[in-house]
């Protein structure tokens, strides 16, 4: 039993639909179990005709769409979109092949406040467990990649707070390192999830099988991903952290594209804090300051608690990349971008300003310092 297990279909964070996970996992409302039970089969026969007419068959009115409560329309999104991907991965275009879907994916877009295609969260998260599980093939490493982004759910929620409060504090406050060590074992769950993957997915498995579903469609005239794990989204915690005045320009890019794949109170909490001041600089702004080789016990433990998430964050993307370099090696790869748009050279970019922070927090506490005449 995981994390996730325990805490994920509870949560119901100030009324948040959202985070209503049991009720949007149960949530059947366009009468798809049956259907989607079939879906590993159709995809294994790459049998397109059956496909588009799977999708043909589960489109709903518009009318009731919009009648739909917010949690069945995630449902129906769900249940739509792992058709779309399925279609995509045959070589059909879903909007050009059902083209009465469109108007449902923009309004289930609309209902929801999300992009008009399924997401990480739809494949995942709001994913129903055991035999209603909405999968592409059926194949238990399938079920394990959807497990390790289900677990760190809860924990990418409950970094939203940590965050947002650490954003507000100086490192000479108490709860700077309290917050930065609550971050820390959210950011764990991470390593664990990446660890679990090392562990239960083969990178050929991810290359060969799973990466062709994850493709972009075109609805009304604009590409959309697939519902790749690269929307999971760390920058939440590199936000604050360092990104939002230490990064890069293609990184940069790469939030701002990838930021309207996420839930609409993560996508403002990014907006709110896009423009702030990050940890790592107040850390070192505070540390310049002071003339004495040993520093107040505070500010002390707020930079060996920096230090110590960024470590976290950059033992997780040393990981990743291990995974992604055999994933696309030449041998192996189908395509040369990550499925969430990501190049492996933006994997080492990223992975490089991480651990240039972390080396900037840890040598501004060991370097020696010049007394004050």
């Amino acid at each position: 039993m995981t994390l996730y297990d325990l805490v994920a279909p509870g949560l119901d964070l100030h009324g948040e639909p959202r985070y209503r996970i049991a009720e949007i996992r149960a949530a059947d409302p366009l009468g798809a179990d049956a259907l989607l039970a079939a879906l590993p089969g159709m995809n294994a026969d790459a049998d397109a005709p059956a496909l588009t007419v799977a999708l043909r068959t589960l489109v709903p009115d518009p009318d009731r769409v919009a009648a739909l409560a917010i949690t069945d329309a995630l449902a129906a999104m769900r249940d739509i979109g792992i058709l779309l991907g399925s279609l995509k991965r045959h070589g059909v275009e879903p909007v050009a092949a059902v083209p009465e879907v469109l108007p449902v994916l923009e309004e289930l877009g609309r209902r929801t406040d999300m992009v008009p295609r399924d997401t990480v969260h739809h494949y995942t998260t709001w994913n129903p467990l055991g035999g209603r599980r909405r999968m592409y093939t059926g194949d238990r490493m399938e079920s394990n990649l959807q497990d390790a982004v289900r677990m760190v759910f809860p924990s990418l929620v409950a970094s939203l707070d940590t965050c947002a409060e650490l954003a507000r504090l100086e490192p000479y406050d108490p709860g700077f390192a309290l917050a930065l060590d609550r971050t820390a074992q959210h950011v764990q769950s991470m390593v664990d999830s990446i660890d679990f993957t090392v562990a239960n997915v083969s990178p050929v498995f991810f290359a060969r099988e799973m990466r062709s579903y994850f493709e972009e469609i075109d609805i009304a005239g604009v590409d959309y991903l697939g519902p790749a794990a690269a929307q999971v989204p760390l920058w939440l915690v590199d936000l604050t952290l360092w990104q939002c005045d230490r990064s890069n320009p293609a990184y940069d890019a790469f939030l701002d594209d990838s930021v309207q794949y996420s839930l609409p109170s993560w996508r403002d909490h990014y907006a709110k804090h896009k423009g702030g001041t990050s940890a790592v600089y107040k850390l070192s702004a505070a540390v310049s300051w002071e003339a004495t080789d040993r520093l107040p016990p505070q500010l002390a433990a707020s930079a060996l608690s920096l230090a110590r998430v960024l470590r976290i964050l950059k033992t997780f993307r040393a990981r990743h990349m291990t995974i992604a370099r055999k994933a696309y090696s030449d041998e192996v790869r189908l395509y040369d971008v990550g499925s969430g748009g990501a190049p492996i050279a933006l994997l080492r970019s990223v992975l490089d300003l991480t651990r240039d922070n972390e080396t900037l927090v840890r040598r501004s506490v060991e370097r020696p310092r010049t007394p004050a005449a």
